[in-house]
């Protein structure tokens, strides 16, 4: 860890650290409090995802639908209007939106094989948005005068790392250069976040393997066939499911790091909030083998 203790941390001319953990928890709610606050930048990977390496592939379907209506295909054929994505920290619907969600084309579902090609595309970008971060926190610094970076990880990362392999890209790349910090949840979060879910459902990641397993036993429990899928109905049944296989993948994450719990985040209302966690936490897990 680039700070082994509390004093490391407290006395770093620049603190640089991510969170990571399930959507829900408080990672943008503190980034965006510490870059208000503290002089931090606030390196969000989903809107890096959403704009730098997925931004082209949104805009691209927006444009597709846009073509089905005669008016506007008319006005993008002779470049009349433009289309675009208008993605921000805090809205990432147009992400989640071609993200989608597989199942009948009328209910708004994706062929599975679209589905999977769109899942791929976001793995991809998510590990490059990931990549990026030592040259963003070296830009914060360099070009707009930032001492402090925070990257506000997707909370999905677990699914494209292996945090068992010392050797991981990602993982190495961001416990060389930044903090790791897990904002652990309870049973009581993940029942929350479920109810929270089962009212409006949403696009999400899934692994590959794990992907073709839930699917397969939604298939079977319904009795539908791929294009007779109800897609929320399958987002709602693989949401729990989601939650419990990763919670030991960021277990497994945390080593490379310090835990902080949702309660903790919860009652963090300042800067000095944070960091006074942040040193509880390394005093916690003590000195790294």
């Amino acid at each position: 860890m680039i700070y082994q203790t509390a004093a490391d941390y407290l006395n770093a001319p620049r603190k640089k650290l991510a969170l990571f953990g399930m959507s829900g928890l408080g990672k943008t709610r503190i980034s965006t409090l510490l870059r208000d606050q503290g002089n931090w930048f606030h390196y969000s990977v989903d809107y890096r995802i959403g704009t730098r390496y997925m931004g082209e592939f949104i805009a691209d379907n927006f444009k597709r639908e846009a073509m089905k209506v005669p008016l506007l295909r008319e006005l993008l054929m002779t470049d009349s209007v433009y289309i675009a994505s208008n993605i921000t920290f805090d809205n990432l619907a147009p992400l989640s939106t071609y993200l989608g969600k597989p199942g009948d084309p009328a209910k708004g579902g994706l062929a599975f094989t679209e589905y999977q090609r769109r899942q791929a595309e976001h793995a991809g970008a998510e590990v490059a948005a990931m990549l990026d971060t030592t040259r963003f926190s070296e830009r914060a610094a360099a070009i707009y005068g930032y001492p402090h970076f925070i990257c506000d990880t997707s909370g999905s990362i677990c699914e494209v790392v292996e945090a068992n392999d010392p050797s991981d890209p990602v993982l190495r790349e961001m416990a060389d250069n930044l903090l790791l910090v897990w904002i652990k949840g309870s049973d009581a979060h993940r029942d929350a976040l479920c109810a929270r879910f089962d009212r409006a459902p949403k696009p999400m990641y899934y692994r590959p393997q794990f992907l073709m397993q839930v699917w397969a036993e939604y298939l079977t429990q319904s009795g539908c066939l791929e294009t007779q899928a109800d897609p929320d109905a399958f987002l709602r049944f693989g949401y729990a499911r989601l939650l419990d296989s990763r919670q030991p993948r960021y277990e497994a994450m945390a080593r490379w790091g310090v835990s902080i719990t949702a309660e903790e985040v919860s009652a963090v209302q300042t800067a000095q909030d944070f960091d006074h966690l942040i040193s509880r936490a390394l005093d916690r897990r003590g000195p790294a083998a």
